[in-house]
């Protein structure tokens, strides 16, 4: 009966995120399958908050999105996400997801830890997604590396409303998670685990701001590989400091 709540949930979400122009088709479907697979994993709980950032991540989209357009700097057509920002954003969290299962032929991640590198991976997105998308209609943009003044949208550009948005994703995704995890799937947090969430949130934003201004303005990665790469490490670091702090 779970698996089968989890896959109906998984399918509906999706198709109402293909409906309301959230997603295309391809994105769609990949949202469907890696929902299953961390619902199965996780539990419901993970869906939801990945639902959450999904949510979020699209009003930041369109909001003053025909401007975004004027400048070249909107994301799809109509804001959509494809199959490919499904990977680059997903995949850790699935992989997490997928180590905190029981029986498996290594020593996996207990639920506590699962679930708080869960949230630092998902805060991470969410903080880079808010950070440039609404950091890209500000006035005056910084590079992070030298702090010289560039145009907004630049690859490593910072600004202080995204800053703030970057903080702000990274605070709402440790608080609702959070009760969340404690409410509904009664784990036993603490504040400590929510500071964790929101430094590593705001951090992995950086990073993925350095990564920008130094190897992918240079070609080398692109701005998925970033979006992999900024939370992949962001969430080791969060792993490393659980296992010797928390």
């Amino acid at each position: 009966m779970d698996a089968a709540l989890i896959i109906a949930i998984c399918i509906t979400l999706s198709l109402l995120a293909y409906y309301k122009g959230l997603l295309n088709m391809s994105g769609s479907i990949m949202t469907m399958i890696f929902g299953i697979i961390i619902g199965l994993a996780g539990g419901i709980t993970w869906i939801l908050l990945l639902f959450v950032f999904l949510i979020t991540s699209f009003a930041a989209t369109r909001y003053k999105f025909n401007v975004k357009v004027k400048k070249g700097i909107q994301e799809g057509t109509r804001g959509e996400r494809s199959w490919a920002n499904v990977v680059a954003n997903g995949i850790v969290p699935l992989i997490i997801a997928v180590l905190t299962l029981d029986n498996l032929p290594f020593q996996g991640l207990d639920k506590t830890t699962g679930s708080i590198l869960f949230l630092c991976a998902v805060a991470i997105a969410a903080a880079d997604t808010l950070a440039s998308e609404l950091g890209v209609l500000s006035k005056k943009t910084w590079l992070i590396t030298n702090m010289k003044p560039v145009k907004a949208g630049i690859d490593g550009g910072i600004s202080l409303p995204g800053q703030a948005s970057a903080a702000s994703a990274a605070a709402y995704t440790a608080i609702i998670g959070y009760l969340v995890f404690t409410i509904i799937d009664g784990l036993t947090l603490n504040w400590l685990h929510i500071i964790l969430v929101i430094d590593i949130g705001f951090l992995g934003c950086q990073i993925d701001s350095v990564i920008g201004a130094t190897i992918e303005t240079k070609g080398y990665v692109s701005k998925l590989t970033n979006n992999l790469l900024s939370i992949t490490s962001g969430t080791i670091i969060a792993w490393l400091v659980m296992i010797w702090i928390l």
